[in-house]
Order: C-alpha cells, then sequence, then structure tokens
C-alpha cells in the first residue's frame, strides 16, 4: 500500500513525516478489521521487507499514533540490530523521538497527554490510562463505564456475561462470572456495561 493511500485514515500533515520515515524500505501495510487484542502489529518478512497491520476502525490520530509505534519497531531495529527488545531501551528511544517530531499533527488538547507518554513509553496502548480516555470517549454510548468507576460488590456485563466485582487488587479488579463461578482478572480501563 502506497503511503497516498493511506491518506483516508490518517490526520492532516502527517505525509512528510512519514515519507521520511518510510525512506526506501519495503514495507506492506494492511489495514485489518478492528481487532480487540491489539490495534497494530509489525513483523520483518523472510524477504526482508516489513509488514503493518493497523485497524481500520482507529480515528485518523490514533491511527497516526499506532502506525508511529509500529514504524518505529522498524526503525529501531535497523538502526540497532535485531537483537534488540522489542520494546527496549532503544524503542522508547525511536518512539520517543518519532512523536516529538511529529507532535505537531496531534490535537492542541493531545499533546500535553502526549508528552506525558514520552517520559516512559509503553508498549501496550492499554497500559496509558490518559491515552485510553482520550481515545475513547466517544466510541462508547453512554451505557458504558469503566471498570474502574464502578464499586466492589457491583454487577455489570461484559460480552454479554454477567459479573460481579471481588475486590480490587492493586491496580486490577478480581471479578466472578455470574455464570460459571469462574474467576477473572479486569484491567481498570475495560469498558463494561453497569447492571443498575
Amino acid at each position: 500500500m502506497s503511503i497516498s493511500l493511506l491518506e483516508k485514515y490518517l490526520p492532516d500533515q502527517c505525509l512528510p513525516h512519514l515519507k521520511k520515515w518510510f525512506g526506501g524500505y519495503p514495507i506492506h501495510i494492511k489495514i485489518t478489521r478492528g481487532r480487540n487484542s491489539k490495534l497494530g502489529d509489525y513483523r520483518k518478512m523472510p524477504d526482508k521487507s516489513h509488514q503493518i497491520t493497523i485497524n481500520s476502525t482507529l480515528q485518523p490520530q490514533l491511527f497516526f499514533f499506532v502506525l508511529t509505534h509500529e514504524l518505529a519497531h522498524l526503525l529501531a531495529f535497523e538502526n540497532f540490530g535485531h537483537r534488540i527488545s522489542p520494546h527496549g531501551a532503544e524503542w522508547k528511544h525511536t518512539f520517543r523521538t518519532m512523536l516529538l517530531e511529529s507532535i505537531s499533527v496531534y490535537a492542541e488538547d493531545l499533546k500535553p497527554i502526549i508528552f506525558k507518554f514520552l517520559k516512559s513509553p509503553k508498549a501496550n496502548f492499554m497500559s496509558s490510562p490518559d491515552l485510553v480516555r482520550y481515545f475513547h470517549i466517544e466510541d462508547y454510548e453512554d451505557e458504558t463505564s469503566y471498570i474502574e468507576d464502578l464499586d466492589v460488590k457491583d454487577r455489570f456485563i461484559y460480552r454479554k456475561q454477567i459479573y460481579i466485582i471481588e475486590e480490587k487488587r492493586k491496580k486490577n479488579y478480581l471479578c466472578t462470572q455470574l455464570d460459571t463461578d469462574k474467576k477473572y482478572i479486569f484491567k481498570p480501563l475495560a469498558r463494561v456495561e453497569k447492571i443498575s
């Protein structure tokens, strides 16, 4: 996929950054349906080309942010060698540099959140509560809540199953699925529907 074909997924003013980062690397970008497990993925292919997959359902600024994350893998491996840790110091340095270079692409109210994120870039988007909150404001109907906004013993629906919150454990929540009596750990920013 050429950079220009990506335009409909991207915010304005980001193509110059992408052209610089893409350089002469053979990159195949696949736009996928929304995946719950991940927003994007990077892989070096056997023929030495690079493959990046990104969910088509992402808002333009988040799409660009995820694309930057995945391109940082490519550039970190190319610049520091393939023995580095995928989300180690070299990747963090590369991702941080790329975000700073492209900060003008992001909305004014998002820039402070990205600057905060830059202090220690996380491998998993869901580990950055401020970014998760920012990008999920409009994604859910009013009846959904973050699990961290509920109380112990509250009941909620998650993926058509009913759960009850048993206890808070450090950052996460221990919950029981009522039909099976099985215990599950939920992250604080899991989106659930509270049962009144």
